[in-house]
């Protein structure tokens, strides 16, 4: 699967948001703010994987329906994944 540059920068922003609630835990910010921050993060690694997953499964779905094969399994392979992601 080909990575987008819009799936990488969201990696890259969430990458800043760590990096930010680090700082704000090194210089003791309160407890609210940070788990706020940390919250933020995480829903946005939740829309991430599932924009990852969306267009792997949009992609494979294809190939399969050029192949003339069953997608079936693909669809449940993907709900697998976002429900294991959570």
């Amino acid at each position: 699967m080909e990575y987008t540059q819009q799936m990488k920068n969201r990696i890259k922003r969430i990458e800043g948001q760590l990096r930010g609630i680090l700082k704000m835990m090194e210089e003791g910010k309160d407890c609210r703010e940070i788990v706020t921050q940390m919250s933020a993060a995480r829903n946005g690694l939740d829309r991430t994987i599932g924009v990852v997953v969306s267009a792997n499964l949009e992609k494979c779905v294809r190939d399969q329906i050029e192949k003339g094969e069953d997608t079936k399994h693909l669809v449940e392979e993907a709900v697998q994944l976002l429900v294991k992601s959570r």
